[in-house]
């Protein structure tokens, strides 16, 4: 194993649900004990330091240990941050030197010396559920806080609620493989092997939208836009990926796509009503300068 090179990973966890830890932990291909126990490339190994919702550890000697990873592995370990940030006493992760030691302020602290930071899931990209209006609590994506706070780091934004198990490894494993300044971004720093097609374009349904025959209620076979389907202004490749190990997804399943990848969620609801016509446009428009 000495010519195995480790990479640690400090994994945070906001507002939020921990859906995303679930997603990952019911990843197939590959399961996350072979992501965390093998090499996930030849001569790379993620080692998980911190995870609130599985690691065994508790209280103020985790928080001790991830400290020691920051300093050896000092520009070296990778962050990962579920879960939106909300401000102040809102969010806390445990207790250090005999007070408590806010969301925010180790988000910000661990960024600064990561060498990558992998906002995983739309809480922790976008703000997500609890960023909602009114949004009591202030929570924020993780890089509206760091440029808050002035923080000059790259974020790679995975969003999905929940995020697919494959997008965080298919990341990780590609930055690790080309360097975080190869990976295709997005405007949203989103990676367009995962995010750069519409739902609509790959929908199996498109070819009842172009022929005009649209579902009227739920259990319908035809295309799900006038049910609220997003798939127009929506990016992520949800409909060839499929979820569960392959076995379906929201529209397979006669749900129309809420948009939950995308920055306006979920305040784009109601999720069951027509996206107004703006939104066609904007869609229409964006197509035809792609072509």
């Amino acid at each position: 194993m000495s010519d195995v090179k480790e990479h640690p990973v400090v994994w945070f966890q906001g507002a939020g649900c921990s859906g995303c830890s679930v997603s990952f932990l019911n990843g197939v291909a590959p399961d996350p004990v072979a992501v965390l126990i093998e090499q996930v490339l030849p001569g790379h190994h993620i080692n998980l330091r911190f995870h609130p919702t599985i690691m065994a550890g508790s209280g103020e000697a985790v928080i001790k240990a991830i400290r020691a990873t920051q300093e050896k592995f000092d520009g070296n370990y990778i962050l990962v941050v579920e879960g939106a940030i909300p401000k102040g006493r809102f969010g806390m992760i445990g207790e250090e030197d005999g007070r408590e030691l806010e969301m925010e302020e180790a988000v910000v602290d661990f960024a600064k010396r990561s060498l990558c930071v992998v906002a995983y899931g739309t809480c922790a990209a976008f703000g997500g559920i609890p960023s909602g209006k009114p949004n009591p609590t202030g929570a924020r994506g993780v890089a509206q806080v760091l440029k808050e706070h002035g923080v000059d780091k790259v974020v790679v934004n995975i969003p999905g609620c929940p995020a697919h198990p494959d997008w965080l490894s298919g990341t990780i494993a590609a930055v690790l493989l080309l360097g975080l300044d190869k990976v295709e971004l997005d405007d949203l720093n989103r990676p367009k092997r995962f995010f750069g097609k519409l739902i609509h374009d790959n929908c199996p349904r498109r070819a009842y939208f172009d022929t005009g025959r649209f579902a009227k209620t739920f259990g319908d076979e035809f295309c799900l836009l006038e049910l609220g389907c997003k798939g127009p202004q929506t990016y992520a490749d949800c409909p060839i990926r499929l979820w569960n190990g392959g076995v379906n997804w929201c529209v397979g399943s006669n749900a129309p796509c809420i948009g939950c990848v995308e920055p306006e969620f979920p305040d784009n609801a109601p999720f069951y009503e027509k996206i107004t016509e703006d939104r066609y446009t904007e869609y229409a428009v964006k197509t035809k300068e792609e072509d």
